[in-house]
């Protein structure tokens, strides 16, 4: 079949693209204000760049919602690059600010009330998104304003994305199947959790590390990794929770370094979203102080709130607090540091 020629403004459909943009302050009635274009191209552009995120996010679901997922295989390699990618494609969305913040104040004014009740939070793609990375109804704050704005198709369509296995399910899932501190071939019957060798050994060498202020640490390490498997508090069970540690412990063997690799990029996500949310809200803050929003939100203070309360994998960097010296780790026994590295 012969090669049709592709031409590269139908390929991108530019006609439709650079034609979308309509500000309201140039219709019949309005005075024409310049910045507004700005404003469009903008919030243009994060629409296109959530889809993208979109697009990679669902794929790793697709994979992550197999049956069975080989930790040291390619289809792990592309879980990692492709969230590594909306890493990337977040801060991109970061410095989206820069631009326009060279909007003042005052030229905003020119055109703001023309938007009402258009408002950023009416964004059913981020919506999806943070459903689709495991963010649940009743875990968001603003839970009055969450879907108050939006048709009815695109509720349906948020309400189908909470419907399905998210991330943070999945992960939780992928790591509490971890099997290497559970083989008895290698550390023989155990007749409780918090009798096996490597975590009553782990947890005493934690506990002799504790400053005086930190004692009250030891509860928290109980209840994080031998505690009720209860997931309606939390996102990750105790079995994941170990294994992540687990993980974040003994990195340098080749076999744990793309599940690390799997971690540390779902806390940077959470840390790249906060970082939005943060210089979202600085700009609402320095365009219109304490007033209200277009879509009738408290404004900044909505913001604040839902960048407190929306970090979906603070649980992963919470591990950190529960590590200790590398030159204390205990010695895995050599039949585990076997499967865990390369052999010769």
């Amino acid at each position: 079949m012969p090669h049709r020629p592709v031409y590269y403004g139908e390929y991108l459909q530019l006609d439709k693209i650079i034609n979308a943009q309509f500000p309201v302050s140039d219709e019949a009635g309005n005075q024409h204000a310049h910045d507004e274009m700005l404003f469009i191209v903008i919030h243009q552009a994060y629409e296109l760049w959530f889809k993208q995120i979109l697009f990679e996010v669902n794929s790793v679901l697709d994979i992550m919602n197999k049956p069975s997922l080989n930790d040291n295989s390619p289809e792990l390699q592309l879980i990692v690059h492709r969230l590594q990618r909306v890493v990337t494609i977040l801060r991109v969305l970061v410095q989206q600010i820069d631009i326009l913040e060279t909007m003042t104040a005052m030229e905003f004014l020119e055109f703001r009330d023309l938007l009402r009740p258009a408002s950023g939070f009416q964004s059913w793609q981020f919506k999806i998104l943070e459903a689709r990375l495991g963010l649940k109804y009743e875990q968001r704050h603003g839970q009055e304003y969450y879907i108050s704005q939006l048709n009815q198709k695109e509720i349906d369509l948020i309400r189908e994305a909470e419907k399905t296995p998210s991330v943070i399910e999945l992960l939780n899932q992928w790591l509490e199947r971890m099997p290497f501190l559970e083989e008895k071939s290698i550390w023989g019957e155990v007749s409780s959790i918090e009798a096996h060798p490597f975590w009553s050994d782990y947890q005493s060498i934690y506990a002799s590390g504790l400053a005086e202020g930190e004692k009250t640490n030891l509860g928290y390490f109980n209840n994080l990794f031998f505690g009720e498997n209860d997931l309606a508090e939390r996102r990750l069970s105790p079995a994941a929770c170990r294994s992540a540690l687990f993980i974040m412990l003994y990195r340098g063997y080749p076999m744990l370094e793309l599940p690390y690799q799997l971690l540390e990029t779902l806390i940077e996500i959470d840390n790249q979203l906060g970082s939005w949310r943060y210089r979202h809200i600085n700009m609402v803050r320095r365009m219109i102080g304490t007033r209200i929003g277009t879509g009738g939100s408290t404004g900044a203070g909505y913001l604040q709130g839902a960048m407190d309360k929306h970090y979906i994998f603070r649980e992963i960097s919470q591990l950190n607090s529960f590590l200790i010296d590398r030159k204390k780790l205990p010695v895995l026994p050599a039949a585990l540091s076997t499967r865990l590295g390369f052999t010769m």
